[in-house]
């Protein structure tokens, strides 16, 4: 009977998504693409772990997200401060709401967009249901969250706290200039070589 085992080679994944993560983990490029939820947030702290424990090279965070679950941005913020590699964020397409939060996480001198990159700050939102009691303990979580967040905000951005929260009972856009102008950015670029 036929061994249908594969050779060990042949047990390595193949085709460019394997190419892909290779060079991008050798680059020391983390991708944080699309809404932010638990899943993402994993990937992300993983590869910012695995890529402090090979090396204190800095590493470079592409930022280009809508948002999403506020706990799950806060894993990711807390952990660019966490590892021992300096990580330096670079905004591209949009940089929203939980987005912006992993944004601000870098030191603002290690905090770059690209020049059409759009910036929004806003209060969290929520989905309250249920009883009146449990709708009550949410909605003061939620304020909780707003004071938490307008807080980091207004330390990175160097405004006001009270600035911060008017600003952020809307959705308050800004280009790339706009968010150097605001604090949230230190500089716009537009080639690779500009990190150095």
């Amino acid at each position: 009977m036929p061994n249908d085992t594969p050779a060990p080679d042949e047990a390595r994944p193949t085709g460019r998504g394997s190419l892909t993560e290779t060079l991008s983990f050798k680059s020391r490029f983390v991708l944080v693409f699309g809404e932010v939820d638990d899943k993402m947030a994993r990937q992300v702290c993983e590869r910012l772990i695995l890529l402090a424990q090979e090396s204190d090279a800095p590493i470079h965070m592409l930022v280009s997200s809508p948002g999403g679950h506020v706990e799950s941005g806060d894993a990711i913020h807390d952990m660019i401060r966490f590892v021992r590699a300096p990580v330096t964020t670079i905004g591209s397409g949009w940089v929203a709401s939980a987005g912006t939060h992993i944004f601000l996480a870098a030191p603002k001198e290690r905090r770059v967009c690209l020049p059409n990159t759009r910036f929004m700050i806003h209060q969290p939102a929520g989905g309250a249901g249920g009883p009146a009691t449990d709708i009550a303990i949410q909605a003061r979580e939620i304020i909780k969250t707003r004071e938490r967040i307008a807080k980091v905000i207004a330390r990175e951005s160097g405004h006001p706290l009270a600035k911060v929260l008017a600003d952020m009972e809307r959705d308050y856009w800004m280009s790339a200039d706009e968010a150097v102008a605001y604090g949230i950015v230190s500089r716009v670029i537009e080639h690779q070589r500009d990190l150095a």
